[in-house]
């Protein structure tokens, strides 16, 4: 399915880091809670992020990331995911997260 330009641009993909980490054991699949800062403009958003298998917490904690966070708040058990942290699968369907390249401001858009 093609997309255009109008319906790339609604979403907003941010730059930012991980502040805070915790282990979800009431998510259905593995997970973390992840507290990320994406600048002064938007803040610390909360985002449930199923990279157990590639990362421990301590590994997460002050990485950068990239996330949508124009998604509308979603339950995931006892919490509420404000945004979508980006990755990649591998050939086994786990996750690598995508980041910049070099250092970058938190709350920088991806365009």
């Amino acid at each position: 399915m093609q997309i255009s330009w109008d319906d790339f641009i609604k979403i907003d993909i941010r730059t930012g880091t991980i502040v805070d980490v915790q282990e979800f054991p009431k998510a259905r699949k593995p997970a973390y809670k992840l507290w990320i800062d994406f600048g002064p403009e938007l803040g610390i958003r909360k985002s449930s992020a199923q990279v157990t298998k590639h990362y421990q917490p301590a590994d997460l904690l002050n990485r950068p990331v990239i996330a949508v966070v124009n998604f509308p708040p979603r339950q995931v058990a006892d919490f509420m995911s404000e945004c979508l942290v980006l990755g990649v699968y591998d050939e086994n369907k786990d996750v690598i997260l995508l980041k910049a390249d070099r250092p970058l401001p938190n709350g920088l858009s991806i365009g």
